[in-house]
């Protein structure tokens, strides 16, 4: 590997002058300046950034910690939060933690050993307090879509209003007995959108039936499940809203296994929109996340709160929702 003094040989400088002119934060004379940058490129020259971090402090690296990339939530955030890290020069460490506590103290803590600079998180549930310590200590950290207090910056979106346009907007086309599979209640997200839809039915005075809720759902698979138990109970069921657009996907599956049309005889509302959306058999009627402004707002945020003298005050960012109206509900 080239090292800093060797590049100041070639050039006929100091290695100080070197590192003033890589750094840019001492103004260099312009002759010599060129004389450094056409070093670099004959020898090839590429800092060390670990000893740069070591140096100031910073390593340019920011953590993002998910639950698992698989999940449609995360591509486009991800997304919005490299472009956004690229554009400020920093580079972001993905790790997947599959909800496991264990698995993101693991992450956590090799990667703050490795001069991480900030984390945005997105694994925020009853349990993971510890989370909390890291914002004691005054160490960088963004929630992104899940939440554990008003005093921790987040980036999030209107569950509540989501769910509850969803709901009433379901009511308005004349269903009367509309089934929620839901997520789980430990995290925040599912009750603010449990809350949405309890609302919605209270307002048309609904009365809120306790059979046609489902919790604790995950994905397509436990929405085609959840789904398929409520048609085999005999049901009278004329919609469902799913929480997400996974859970959806599985509960039209289950719709059309059991000889039954959407939306002619069920009605499926989902929340997400994500990519798949439109393409579904019939295209899925949903709510709509921002995912990627979530992405590029929980980056902007980090790289404030790491390069700020003074660190702001913390801010939780709810992004608004859009209801988009496809062909899944009557």
């Amino acid at each position: 590997m080239v090292t800093i003094k060797e590049v100041a040989k070639r050039a006929g400088v100091s290695a100080s002058t070197v590192s003033r002119t890589l750094s840019g934060k001492i103004p260099v004379n312009e002759e010599t300046r060129q004389k450094v940058l056409q070093a670099i490129n004959e020898l090839n020259y590429h800092p060390n950034i670990l000893a740069q971090g070591l140096k100031d402090g910073k390593s340019k690296t920011l953590g993002l910690i998910i639950p698992n990339v698989r999940n449609l939530v995360f591509p486009a955030a991800i997304r919005g939060i490299e472009d956004t890290a690229k554009k400020h020069g920093y580079t972001v460490v993905l790790c997947n933690t599959d909800e496991d506590i264990d698995t993101e103290k693991f992450y956590i803590d090799n990667l703050r050993r490795r001069l991480i600079d900030g984390f945005i998180l997105s694994t925020a549930r009853p349990g993971h307090e510890y989370l909390l310590d890291l914002k004691k200590e005054g160490f960088p950290m963004v929630f992104l879509n899940r939440q554990l207090g008003e005093d921790v910056d987040t980036v999030v979106v209107d569950n509540f209003k989501g769910a509850y346009d969803a709901t009433k907007y379901m009511i308005s086309r004349g269903l009367k007995n509309i089934a929620l599979i839901n997520g789980c209640m430990d995290i925040y997200l599912y009750r603010q959108r449990f809350d949405g839809y309890k609302k919605a039915l209270e307002e048309a005075s609904i009365p809120l039936k306790e059979e046609l809720i489902v919790h604790e759902v995950y994905g397509w698979e436990d929405g085609y499940q959840a789904m398929k138990n409520l048609l085999e109970k005999n049901l009278k069921i004329d919609g469902v809203f799913a929480t997400s657009d996974p859970k959806a996907v599985g509960a039209l599956r289950a719709i059309k296994d059991f000889g039954l049309k959407v939306p002619e005889d069920i009605s499926v509302m989902g929340f997400d929109n994500s990519d798949i959306a439109p393409f579904l058999e019939p295209p899925l009627t949903t709510v709509s996340q921002p995912f990627y402004d979530m992405g590029v707002k929980a980056c902007e945020r980090l790289v404030k709160i790491i390069e700020a003298k003074r660190k702001p005050k913390a801010k939780v960012e709810v992004l608004p929702v859009e209801l988009v109206v496809r062909k899944s509900v009557i």
